[in-house]
């Protein structure tokens, strides 16, 4: 399964905008490509980069638009 890589920008607590950028065959490749992209962006840009491992692109994007729920910590965890 290929990895792929994402540009996201999150203008509403709703709405995620997925940019595909690259495809790659390799974890290390694909992680280097994410991490040089990442020192590219300002800082307090709102745009975030993720790597994905997926059988396809459509399944990719459906894991990074999946609504998680938060982990609820417990007071003993704080």
């Amino acid at each position: 399964m290929p990895y792929y890589v994402y540009k996201i920008t999150q203008p509403t607590p709703v709405v995620k905008n997925l940019d595909f950028q690259k495809e790659f065959e390799s974890f290390k490749d694909a992680k280097k490509f994410a991490r040089e992209m990442r020192a590219e962006l300002p800082l307090n840009g709102g745009i975030t980069v993720k790597m994905i491992h997926a059988a396809n692109q459509l399944q990719a994007e459906e894991l990074l638009l999946e609504k998680r729920e938060e982990t609820v910590v417990m007071e003993w965890e704080k």
